[in-house]
């Protein structure tokens, strides 16, 4: 019995030795995670500006032309491998980047972006933002995809993804990882050239339409499909965007903050590549850290309105000068940029832009002729606006009830109106605004549609139609 003993304490003591010596060997074999840091010769790292030097020239242009999406792409060849080197600066860790890149030549000051399209998901862990990274070019197509600047693999006429197993080949991580520094830029420096690059918006809001009592969510609205549109307001300037959020993200549910402040984000563009967004990395990207908003003093009218009929509409069918219909079109800066009437397919309607005018300054009122608002009660505003080649949102809508034909001296009261962001590179569609509760204003009224353009940074092209106060 003494013996069994003894042999069951030596199996015991055995058994503690080759576990402890276990424990030390996996800890001895612990991997090496630290990054080596690639042999890539000199000569054989490339800018993205080569890339977009090499589309152009495909393009047979001197320069880029970023709304050319037909036969628009460069290959990419050599004998000896060539690299493409940047920083990366978008994350989707919160599932608002999908099998995609975004890569700008340095860290602070950058002056060229690229996505670069994979089959890979999740990327955050190997290339986070800040992390340097060298992209093997053999074999790869450069285009224009959703009006951005991309990299890819040829699938017909389109830049499509790199297959996931050409990952460890075609993408090289460098032991170099940066403090990424936004770029800031303000809603009237938007240019193609400057998408995919991390930009800091000064001084922003979202639609007041869109927080505080009823505030929206980022992308869990019924209306949201793949990407929630909300619009996001300068405080600066009369301009707005859209920042767009994937239906797919991790906090599409959180809703919109409702202060004022400053946006870590990177300028895109929409699906069809034809209107400017700004898409974050996460939440934390937005500092609203204000509480006061920059919301105008909005005409506010609580009593009852709608219903009735018009007192005054005009669709511009039919019209001939502004001045034989009392309507005034009046520039208080001084260039020659006005309102004028203008038509599509039978359609008739006024337009306005400071597009190619050579104007710093393109101050524009139209007013409407006057209308009796002592008659009626529960009065409303509509009208339809077409917002097109949008840079801005530069149009606004007040009224007056001491105008006298000046609309400098004028008292003008803003209305709360929502004006709709068209595409960048082409035509929108008509979209009515209203109905608008006018019926607090008292007295013989006019309404103002205020342009403010500058060319080139403020030329977003507006037509208005169907003018219409109802009362009863």
């Amino acid at each position: 019995m003494k013996t069994l003993q003894i042999n069951k304490i030596i199996i015991l003591l055995l058994s503690l030795v080759v576990f402890t010596a276990c424990v030390q060997d996996d800890e001895f074999n612990t991997p090496d995670t630290s990054v080596v840091e690639p042999n890539i010769p000199e000569n054989a790292k490339v800018q993205i500006s080569a890339l977009a030097g090499e589309l152009a020239q495909a393009q047979d242009n001197t320069s880029l032309d970023y709304t050319d999406e037909e036969t628009t792409y460069s290959y990419t060849f050599s004998e000896a491998p060539i690299y493409m080197e940047g920083f990366v600066v978008s994350s989707d860790e919160g599932g608002n980047f999908f099998e995609e890149i975004i890569i700008q030549d340095n860290f602070e000051n950058p002056t060229i972006g690229i996505k670069l399209l994979i089959d890979v998901n999740p990327l955050f862990v190997r290339y986070e933002p800040g992390r340097k990274v060298y992209v093997k070019l053999n074999g790869l197509s450069v285009g224009i995809t959703n009006g951005v600047l991309t990299l890819g693999a040829l699938n017909g006429n389109e830049v499509d993804k790199i297959p996931s197993a050409a990952e460890s080949d075609i993408i090289l991580r460098s032991a170099t990882v940066q403090t990424l520094v936004p770029m800031p830029l303000d809603f009237s420096e938007f240019s193609d050239d400057k998408t995919n690059l991390f930009i800091q918006l000064p001084d922003v809001q979202f639609n007041r339409n869109i927080v505080g009592d009823n505030a929206q969510t980022y992308a869990a609205e019924p209306s949201d499909e793949f990407d929630g549109e909300r619009t996001l307001e300068s405080c600066s300037a009369a301009a707005a965007v859209i920042f767009s959020t994937s239906t797919f993200s991790d906090f599409k549910a959180l809703t919109l903050p409702a202060g004022r402040g400053s946006m870590n984000a990177i300028l895109t563009k929409d699906f069809f590549g034809e209107v400017y967004n700004v898409v974050v990395n996460s939440p934390e990207d937005i500092n609203f850290d204000n509480p006061e908003r920059c919301d105008p003093d909005f005409l506010e009218c609580t009593s009852p309105s709608g219903g009735g009929s018009a007192i005054y509409e005009e669709d511009f069918e039919g019209f001939g000068t502004y001045n034989s219909e009392g309507w005034d079109n009046i520039n208080i800066s001084g260039t020659d940029t006005d309102w004028f009437i203008s038509s599509f397919s039978g359609n008739f309607y006024s337009r306005i832009s400071a597009f190619n005018s050579d104007n710093d300054e393109a101050d524009v009122w139209l007013v409407t002729p006057e209308i009796d608002m002592d008659m009626t009660t529960g009065e409303e505003l509509s009208f339809d606006i077409q917002a097109n080649f949008d840079n801005g949102t530069n149009l606004s809508v007040w009224i007056s009830t001491d105008y006298a034909g000046d609309p400098t001296t004028a008292t003008w009261s803003i209305l709360d109106v929502t004006i709709p962001v068209g595409p960048a590179s082409t035509f929108g569609n008509f979209e009515t605004v209203g109905p608008v509760n006018i019926s607090c204003v008292d007295g013989t009224a006019v309404i103002g549609f205020f342009y403010e353009g500058s060319d080139p940074s403020a030329t977003t092209r507006y037509h208005v139609d169907n003018v219409i106060v109802t009362g009863n």
